[in-house]
Parts: structure tokens; C-alpha cells; sequence
């Protein structure tokens, strides 16, 4: 077996990240082969400062380094370094390029009723013309607005905004660039023109000097610096800007020809499609939809969904309280449990925020006049199938909205190795759920660096390596319960809430 190419991918999310070993294989005679190593993880908590909620950026720094000392300690030389991290979040720098303080934390409280102040000055039908997203609290344009607001030092002074993925790039390059999949997830950019929204910027006084050209997915931002290559003991590896996670997700897709929905199921859950060009329109102002940046030309259509974010906080507060449960012992038990009990509305503002998650599942439940979960199971069971309701409902706004009629659903990311949330899916949209591969963002960010190097030819050649080298689990819907009587029930929380 000859080994073609060997990259290094850094995949961070909202809990914990990855460093990955991508290495494009070829035995004689055979197609080629991606395998992928993991080779360091490490947890991406929150940290609480005073009333605020933030990133330690520096520990993510000092992870990311020791995950490049790591892969060479176990023989590898990769050729190029990507890091993917998730959107919204960002940094500042001074001008002489020194970090202005933490970055807060998406979930920091700052930004309560700046959705409500900035539609008041604007108007949320000419904001969504500009931006083509959905109004979600903690996009950028809420966090800078409210640091404004708060009268914050740090962006009065501020030379350079850097997102997460940047900012890693640039304390290890020495290079400021502005990564446009990253971009697009602020909602201060024009999205059918594909710029900085300069004029937005001013109507909130936020300062439009602070931000940078925009860079492609693929475009090599820079070696490592002088110093980090004495600090690890490495050669000047150049950093690729990797996409952003969801991004990097839905290139790593293993779909063929013609249009796909697909379902990037994490902490957040993305559910959306693949086009051409943005879709906006009053329509899917409407349904609030978001048009995102995609590698390679493409536009994202999709819509937030809260995601597994619920369970894992269910499941800290149990650890908490001394029951310690495994997520596998959680769905045993959810497995054991009664069907349609009680159901909630994933995308709830009370589920958004840390703490006391059970008994804001509880309270929602008592308020609709639904059976209340006590036990783990029926609380667990409770959030997968309203999840499971939740991505129906969503697949079916998104085939009014683009006129498609989906086959079935690309199920992707770590929440795809929940079974039971599998299963639930299939049979809830009545159609097959392709899962896989499991480390969809870890793997795009790799297939990217093949494509810069020339080893993949473009985005589809790289979704064909990814068809010949991961396994796809089908599965199919089953009617052995009164699906579509819980989606009536469904719909009709969703129109009380």
C-alpha cells in the first residue's frame, strides 16, 4: 500500500475537539482510500467569568499544538493543517495584533433582546433581504451589537475581528484572514453578493475596519511561525483555511448527481440542502431559513434545529446529582420507554440556555397538559422523538420551499451514532436516513486539503473517495407506531408555542 498524502485536520466543536491523521491511500490495482486516525481529543468547555460566559481560547491553542506534536511523535509528516471550528464566535485583536481579552461564548446572556432592538432599527423583512438568515440570538451581529451597547473597551479599540478558526490560524501563523463560510455565519454579510455588509455595519455602529478580505475553503493562509516550529519540533507546515464545521460537513456528503437534503446532527442540529445560489425570498423569510456560504460555490439552505445540546445537558445534570450514565445506557433505557408519552418543541428558547434542562422538559410538558417524563428513559425518549418530529417537520418546509421531493435524508456527525435517533428519524419522515460517515467534519476538513494539493479534483471527486472509503447505514422507516397521530400532536404544540 502507497500513502499519497498525509494531512492533519483539527475539527472543533461547542464540547470537545479532534486532531485527525487524513492519509489518501492506494493499493495496487484498487481505487484509492481515505483512512482517517484519531490522534488527540480534548474537552472545549465553557468558562464562567463573572456574569459572563466565554472560550478559553488559549487552552484550545495549547490543544491544537499539542495534537501537531502528537502527529509527529507517531510518525507522521503531514503536508498541510486545516481547522474547522464552529461559527458565530470570535476574537479581537489590538493594533499591535495582541488578543483582547476571551471570546464569549455564543450562550452568553449579552445578547438577550438585541434580536428585538436591531429588527426595530432595521426591520426584520430588510434584514433578511440583506443577510438571507435566520434570526438566531447568538449571531454575530446580536454579540457585537450588545458589546456596543455595553459601551465594551475591547471593540472601541479593536483593529482586527478574527472567528475561532481564524483567530487558531493566526496565533500559529502570524497571518489575519477572514475565512468566507466562517463569514457568512455572522449575518453581517451581503449574502447574494458575497461581501462584508459595510452598510449594515454603520447603521449599528459596528466597526466595519475591523474586518478583512474574505478567503476561499482551500486557500493556504500560511506556515507555522518561526517560534511554533521551535516550540514543537516540527517542519513549516502550511495552514489551510478549512470551512466552517457544517460546511466542512456537507463536503465530506456522500451524495451523487441532482439535489440532497442532509441532516449535520451534533450539539446543533443543521437540516438543509445544497444550491447554486441563495434562496430569498418572502417565503423562506417566512420559514426562516438561512443562505450560508458553502466550499466550492455553493450556498447552504438550512435551518437551525437545538440539537443533541438537550441530552448532554440532562445528562451532566444527572452526573451532577451522583447518577453517573452512559449515553448508551440512556438509550436503553429511552428504548424501554413508552412511545409518544409526552413531546416538547426542540427550538423552545427555555432549552437554549445551560442548567436545569430536566425540569424545564418537565415544566413544558405540565404547562401543554402532557404525561410529565420522571425517568431517565422517558425524558430521553421524549427529546428523540420530538427531535425526530422536529427534522419531519423541517424536511417538509424545505421541500415547500425549493419544490424538491427528497428520496430520503444524508444523516451525518456524532449524533448519528445514536441508533435510536436514526431509527426514529427514518420512520418519522417516512423515508430512508443514510448515515454517515460519523466524523463528516473531521473528513471535510481533509477532503479540502486534498483538493488545494490537487489530490482530489473537485468537491465531487472528493464525495466519490468518500463513498469508496466509509460505510453507509440505510435505514428504512418502520410503521410499527402511530407516527403520523404524534406529528398532528406535534404541529399542534409548535402552534401553542
Amino acid at each position: 500500500m502507497s500513502r499519497l498524502s498525509t494531512v492533519l485536520a483539527f475539527d472543533l466543536g461547542a464540547g470537545s475537539g479532534r486532531a485527525f491523521i487524513g492519509e489518501l491511500t492506494n493499493d495496487e490495482g484498487q481505487t484509492p482510500k481515505l483512512e482517517m486516525q484519531e490522534i488527540h481529543r480534548f474537552p472545549n468547555p465553557a468558562i464562567h467569568v463573572g456574569d459572563h460566559l466565554h472560550w478559553d481560547i488559549l487552552h484550545l491553542l495549547h490543544e491544537v499544538k499539542t495534537g501537531i506534536r502528537k502527529a509527529y511523535q507517531a510518525g507522521y509528516q503531514p503536508e498541510t493543517i486545516g481547522i474547522d471550528t464552529w461559527g458565530v464566535d470570535f476574537g479581537l485583536l489590538d493594533v499591535n495584533g495582541e488578543l483582547l481579552g476571551n471570546p464569549y461564548h455564543y450562550r452568553d446572556r449579552q445578547t438577550d433582546g438585541m434580536i428585538e432592538e436591531i429588527t426595530a432599527r432595521i426591520g426584520a423583512s430588510e434584514l433578511y433581504q440583506q443577510t438571507g438568515m435566520q434570526n438566531m440570538p447568538f449571531n454575530t451581529i446580536y454579540q457585537l451589537f450588545a458589546m456596543n451597547q455595553a459601551g465594551s473597551v475591547h471593540l472601541s479599540v479593536a483593529q482586527h475581528f478574527l472567528m475561532i478558526s481564524d483567530l487558531l490560524a493566526y496565533l500559529l501563523t502570524g497571518r489575519r484572514t477572514n475565512e468566507y463560510t466562517m463569514a457568512t455565519t455572522t449575518q453581517l454579510m451581503h449574502t447574494a453578493q458575497r461581501v462584508w455588509n459595510t452598510s449594515l455595519m454603520d447603521s449599528l455602529s459596528i466597526p466595519s475596519r475591523i474586518f478583512s478580505d474574505l478567503i476561499q475553503p482551500g486557500e493556504i493562509i500560511g506556515p507555522l511561525t518561526a517560534n511554533v516550529c521551535v516550540e514543537l519540533g516540527v517542519a513549516p507546515i502550511d495552514v489551510i483555511a478549512a470551512a466552517h464545521d457544517t460546511t466542512s460537513a456537507i463536503v465530506a456528503i456522500p451524495a451523487g448527481e441532482g439535489p440532497f437534503a442532509y441532516l449535520v446532527c451534533g450539539t446543533w442540529n443543521m437540516l438543509g440542502t445544497e444550491l447554486k445560489e441563495p434562496l430569498i425570498n418572502a417565503e423562506s423569510a417566512k420559514l426562516a431559513f438561512s443562505n450560508e456560504g458553502g466550499a466550492y460555490g455553493t450556498f447552504k439552505l438550512l435551518k437551525s434545529i437545538m440539537g443533541l445540546w438537550i441530552i448532554q445537558e440532562c445528562k451532566r445534570e444527572w452526573e451532577e446529582a451522583g447518577n453517573t450514565i452512559s449515553y448508551s445506557e440512556l438509550v436503553l433505557q429511552a428504548r424501554e420507554a413508552p412511545a409518544f408519552s409526552c413531546l416538547i418543541n426542540p427550538d423552545d428558547l427555555r432549552f437554549y440556555s445551560p442548567h436545569g434542562m430536566v425540569e424545564r422538559i418537565q415544566a413544558f410538558c405540565r404547562e401543554t397538559g402532557q404525561y410529565v417524563p420522571v425517568s431517565e428513559g422517558e425524558v430521553i425518549r421524549c427529546v428523540l422523538e420530538s427531535l425526530a418530529l422536529r427534522y419531519r417537520y423541517t424536511l417538509e418546509e424545505l421541500e415547500q420551499l425549493t419544490g424538491n421531493r427528497f428520496g430520503g435524508m444524508h444523516m451525518v456527525g456524532g449524533g448519528s451514532q445514536n441508533e435510536l435517533l436514526c431509527q426514529l428519524t427514518a420512520s418519522a419522515i417516512g423515508r430512508p436516513v443514510w448515515v454517515g460517515p460519523i466524523e463528516a467534519s473531521a473528513i471535510g476538513n481533509v477532503l479540502t486539503q486534498l483538493i488545494t494539493s490537487g489530490h482530489c479534483q473537485n468537491l465531487a471527486d472528493a464525495r466519490r473517495l468518500v463513498k469508496e472509503s466509509f460505510p453507509i447505514i440505510v435505514y428504512e422507516p418502520q410503521v410499527d407506531l402511530p407516527w403520523e397521530e404524534a406529528y398532528v400532536r406535534f404541529i399542534q404544540l409548535l402552534e401553542r408555542c
